[in-house]
This record gives C-alpha cells, structure tokens and sequence, in this order.
C-alpha cells in the first residue's frame, strides 16, 4: 500500500523494520521481559534450543530514535531494518539479565517454536545510509537500563 500510495501520490513512505526490541515499557509477552519477570517472582520461563539462538537485542531508545529520523526526512518509498546489526545468543542476553540481577533465572527447555528461526539479526545500513541511523545503547548497557527501569516501576 506504501509503494502504491508513493507511485500515484507521491506521498513519501518510509516502512520501518524493528529487531527485537526491549528495554522500559516493554511488552510483557517477550523474552526479556519474561526473563527478568521470572528471577523476581521465582517462576519458570521456556528457554527455546537451549538458549542457542541470535537475535539483534536492540534497546528501545535506539528504535526510538531510528523512527524519528525516518521520520525526519522524507526519502521517497524505502524499507529499512532497525536493530544494532550485531546478534547475540539467547543465552548471552540471558546470562546478562542475571549478572545484572544477581540472581538465576529459572527455566523449562523448550523447543523452537514452529515458524521461528535460529538466528536474525539487522542489516543496518540502508537506515544509516539514509538518515544517520546510528544505535547508541550497547547490549551490556542496555540490559542493566531495563533491569533498573523494572526494579523501579515493576519490582518495588
């Protein structure tokens, strides 16, 4: 409908494309979340293959400001990926989270679920090509963020 709408109306249409996001306000119903939501209330969560996994775990300020740019100048119709370009395993991200609680998590192997991938991450460069798209928040960083924001808002 976008490229439709740019080609008869030259309306600008910018889609953009977001890689695992987390961090304040996140939706409940994602790893990370779910993750830290089980070490503080001693529930189980599924750890899918074992933890071996990729994904492009990118903090919600870096989406944020990556929409923004696109928002900010119009390019005509493009699609661009949002993310850090840089996938990290599951069982990193959640060895992070624990680290950054100090306590472990408590989890069920589970299998893949079906029509998920192992590994996905962000090729990047269009959106910095494009309009200066540059992810700040390392993963490291990002973690201990969320963990704080949940200590605050959720735990206390």
């Amino acid at each position: 409908m976008g490229y439709s709408y740019h080609n008869l109306y030259d309306v600008n249409f910018t889609a953009v494309r977001f890689f695992t996001v987390y961090g304040p306000r996140g939706r409940p119903d994602m790893m990370a979340f779910k993750v830290l939501d089980s070490i503080y209330n001693g529930t189980t969560v599924p750890l899918n293959n074992g933890g071996d996994m990729f994904r492009d775990w990118t903090f919600v300020s870096d989406i944020v400001s990556g929409v923004v740019a696109a928002a900010l100048k119009p390019s005509g119709y493009q699609v661009v990926n949002l993310g850090r370009g840089e996938p990290v395993s599951l069982g990193d991200f959640v060895a992070l989270i624990e680290k950054a609680v100090g306590k472990s998590a408590h989890f069920e192997d589970a299998p893949i679920p079906t029509g998920d991938i192992k590994s996905t991450h962000a090729d990047v460069s269009r959106a910095r090509d494009l309009f200066g798209y540059d992810p700040k928040v390392s993963v490291e960083e990002g973690v201990e963020r969320f963990v704080e924001w949940y200590r605050r808002a959720i735990a206390s």
